[in-house]
């Protein structure tokens, strides 16, 4: 079995592959691919401090890893809603529904 190595991404003692260098996580580049539609080169206008080449690999990556990636992606959703679902009302929500501004 041969192990893919990836020049520009590291993976943490946590096992969370980070673009190489930065504080930036692979699934922050997956993310802008998928939620935004964006290309290498609007993600590296969006994140100038990426090389395109840190993007390329983190694209790479994710397409060699896109099981675990996806259902990574999954469970930080399901606990946004989660925290989401917990959280009471705000003041400021309550009065704009009262206002008929919000259902």
């Amino acid at each position: 079995m041969t192990t893919e190595t990836y020049p520009h991404i590291e993976t943490t003692k946590d096992g969370v592959p980070m673009i190489a260098g930065t504080k930036t996580k692979v699934v922050e580049i997956v993310l802008d691919r998928l939620a935004h539609h964006w290309d290498a080169d609007e993600i590296q206008r969006q994140h100038p401090h990426l090389a395109p080449a840190q993007i390329y690999a983190a694209l790479a990556y994710y397409h060699d890893h896109q099981g675990e990636i996806d259902r990574d992606i999954a469970a930080r959703l399901s606990k946004v809603e989660d925290i989401a679902a917990n959280q009471a009302d705000s003041a400021v929500r309550a009065k704009l529904q009262a206002m008929g501004k919000l259902p």
